[in-house]
């Protein structure tokens, strides 16, 4: 997720597990520890210049950039640079490993164990990875400016996600099945009526949450069947969505806009969701319909309005009180706890760009 420049930060991406989180700046970059927050490493402006994409593996050495902001060091936004943090050697140039250079510039990069995935507006590149990467797949997209994508990291399942050519719907492609070198066609979920604004997949690819430009709705596809599973309110005026998330276990999901609001929603048990009030009066005209069948949000709490922030779930401490972290562009970190019955209190607040370490990355 990016947006204009906070405090120099150009790009916010948790990793796989949302165990850490990077940071690209106009400073270069940072990797940050979440529970508890402390910074793990980072790379300063003399190694990589300014940044605008940063994408982790898991937690290992290995980090995409993307170069962007007012003085990137490397190359034009349309190259991903891949950095072994393990390599040796004193010049910044001898941690490169890789370069992966477009026509076009990138938008967005996904890495699992074996392959590595980058976004263009109308195209979608895969490559096995790291060792001798070769392209498996290219895939043409409808319009993507936001450079929308989702790749699963489970060793299981090889899906990925991103907008289809109809106004609306999904692809998802099974990398593990589809031919290389084929562009067969992946299927299709008709997802929303305007254009898809933010999608993700939980943690073993078994479903889908999207929402598209209207921003109001979140909706739940089981990526198998391609079955609507459940339609989730976020509110009535629209917004702009910037972050969907899974809980590890799928029970919850959580989900950040430009409105200021996290929202958590359960998904295990729909019926901790709240509903609408006039859901209980009975009958009603089909204009209203729509939103007594919705489910609103079980909890939800504020955020600075101004400010895109990325949300995920904290490591579970009890079975019954879950948590919820908010990370903001403008270097500021939230940590909300909540309880089944929709009981949200913050727990933890501090400014993560205020935390240094003396170690580079």
């Amino acid at each position: 997720m990016s947006q204009q420049p906070l405090r120099g930060v150009t790009s916010l991406r948790f990793n796989q597990d949302q165990s850490c989180f990077c940071c690209a700046m106009e400073t270069g970059v940072r990797i940050y520890n979440v529970e508890p927050l402390m910074e793990k490493g980072h790379l300063d402006h003399e190694q990589v210049g300014s940044m605008g994409l940063v994408e982790m593996l898991h937690r290992s050495n290995l980090l995409a950039l993307v170069g962007g902001g007012s003085s990137p060091k490397f190359s034009e936004i349309s190259a991903v640079l891949i950095w072994d943090d393990a390599r040796e050697g004193k010049d910044s140039k001898d941690k490169l490993v890789l370069e992966f250079t477009f026509t076009k510039p990138v938008l967005a990069v996904r890495m699992r164990h074996d392959k590595i995935v980058i976004v263009l507006r109308n195209r979608i590149y895969v490559y096995s990875f790291p060792d001798n990467p070769r392209k498996l797949f290219e895939f043409d997209t409808r319009d993507n400016p936001k450079g929308l994508c989702d790749l699963c990291p489970s060793l299981e399942k090889q899906l990925l996600v991103f907008p289809g050519h109809k106004c609306g719907s999904l692809q998802l492609v099974d990398l593990a099945s589809t031919k290389p070198g084929t562009s067969s066609a992946p299927f299709t979920i008709n997802a929303h009526q305007s254009d898809v604004a933010c999608v993700s997949l939980n943690q073993p690819g078994t479903v889908v949450a999207s929402a598209s430009q209207k921003g109001t709705l979140i909706r739940l596809f089981d990526t198998q069947s391609k079955e609507k599973l459940v339609e989730l309110r976020r509110g009535t005026d629209p917004a702009t969505l910037y972050c969907i998330n899974f809980s590890h276990d799928s029970s919850f999901l959580c989900a950040s806009s430009d409105k200021g609001t996290v929202h958590i929603f359960a998904l295990k048990d729909t019926r901790l969701n709240r509903r609408s009030a006039l859901a209980r009066v009975g009958k009603v005209g089909p204009m209203i319909g729509q939103y007594v069948d919705s489910q609103w949000s079980l909890a939800s709490f504020t955020v600075p309005a101004e400010s895109a922030c990325i949300c995920a779930f904290g490591r579970n401490t009890s079975k019954n009180v879950n948590s919820v972290i908010a990370i903001c562009v403008d270097g500021t970190f939230h940590k909300y706890v909540f309880t089944p019955d929709g009981n949200c209190n913050r727990e933890a607040f501090d400014v993560y760009l205020d935390i240094c370490d003396d170690d580079d990355f």
